[in-house]
């Protein structure tokens, strides 16, 4: 399976994966897990979001367990964040069948669509939209890089955007959800264990700062004429870094765009889009807030106007303490318990379903860069860990 999926939307010259959603590479995705569904007997779906189902068992009978994550790509992202879990999740069910497991309960392996955000600029929209998160609405007004909405980029890919928005149905199908995830971080490879369960998700979101000041000729405008905006991004930069620091929280400036973006052009606009997170939300305020007003006061004194946009937020998730446990106790009940500052779609559907997080060891904790990586062997045991709580939670 994983060399199947492996060259789907790989950028030779980068080494990393642009699976953006509603893309060519996306759809390649798609037609991989409807086959992996179908060549194990498994009823495949795409729901109203754009999910994707792969059933064991009747859907409407209820109180299923349901694992999986997601297979699209931040830009040039690694082969693991995602994909693991949803390649994780069949390799899983092949295993049970191998133990001759009975199962009691529907098994569901979803491929949540759009989880990176990386085209439309919000994660989790497909299990946003599921749980009510999302309204029509919003992601309706949801754009691309060149101006093409969602809905025009689902209509192309050949799904329908009229059906989009909340599926309590679906979600009352479901009696738990388990994601199993490669680490963001080193944890585990500190602490020599080679899977994790997740405690707690920390409160996130992303601001986007626009800096607006006056283009002009970058040979022939005195320093003392200039309405740069650029400065006092930098600045900002800065300041993320510094504010970050003092709180023992992250925040990171990824994303920039500069018009006209001519090297001899001062810029009339730079737009910065930073993303931030910590151990709790008056923590991330602080942090956001200190970072902003640094923004402004340099806005200020060079001219420039200002302003801050909050396009997404996610509180902290605690995942609950019963499914959690109950997944220590299946594995032995020696499982390293721990907090992680990455989304995810488990974290979104937590307001509505049970759910729980596996962790698989990253031997250099690097994420979303084609250098991510976890040792086969970790992964093997990633496979039989969530074999031996699926088995325990679905086959009773």
């Amino acid at each position: 399976m994983w060399r199947e999926l492996a060259p789907i939307g790989r950028e030779e010259s980068t080494g990393g994966y642009r699976r953006y959603a509603w893309t060519a590479a996306d759809a390649d995705c798609r037609s991989w897990f409807r086959e992996q569904a179908q060549a194990r007997g498994l009823a495949h779906e795409t729901d109203r979001n754009g999910n994707q189902w792969a059933w064991l068992g009747d859907p409407a009978a209820g109180d299923a367990v349901v694992t999986g994550s997601h297979l699209d790509s931040v830009p040039d992202g690694g082969a693991f964040d995602g994909p693991l879990g949803v390649v994780s999740a069949f390799a899983a069910l092949d295993e049970l069948r191998r133990r001759g497991a009975e199962f009691t309960r529907p098994l569901a392996i979803v491929n949540f669509g759009d989880e990176e955000g990386a085209r439309f600029g919000l994660a989790c929209v497909g299990s946003r939209l599921a749980s009510g998160q999302l309204t029509r609405e919003k992601a309706y007004a949801l754009t691309d890089a060149d101006g093409i909405t969602l809905p025009r980029a689902m209509e192309a890919a050949g799904h329908d955007p009229g059906a989009i928005g909340p599926d309590p149905g679906r979600l009352a199908r479901i009696g738990a959800f388990v994601e199993l995830h490669v680490e963001q971080g080193r944890a585990l490879d500190l602490s020599g264990d080679r899977i994790g369960i997740a405690s707690a998700i920390w409160p996130h979101g992303r601001w986007r700062f626009d800096f607006r000041g006056e283009a002009n000729h970058a040979g022939t405008t005195r320093l003392a004429d200039r309405r740069d905006p650029m400065p006092a991004y930098a600045e900002t930069v800065l300041a993320a870094r510094r504010e970050a620091g003092l709180a023992g929280a992250v925040a990171t400036f990824g994303k920039v765009a500069v018009e006209p973006n001519g090297v001899n052009a001062i810029p009339s606009l730079v737009r910065g889009w930073l993303d931030s997170r910590a151990a709790d939300r008056t923590t991330l305020d602080t942090v956001v807030a200190a970072i902003e007003r640094a923004a402004r006061d340099r806005a200020r004194s060079d001219g420039v106007d200002l302003s801050v946009v909050r396009e997404s937020f996610t509180p902290v998730v605690e995942f609950g303490h019963a499914l959690r446990d109950e997944l220590n106790r299946l594995l032995g009940g020696r499982v390293p318990v721990l907090g992680t500052g990455a989304g995810h779609d488990a974290g979104i559907l937590s307001a509505a379903v049970p759910t729980a997080m596996l962790f698989v060891r990253n031997p250099t904790g690097v994420s979303h860069s084609p250098a991510e990586f976890a040792a086969e062997d970790d992964c093997v045991a990633g496979v039989l860990a969530l074999a031996d709580v699926l088995e325990g939670l679905a086959c009773r």
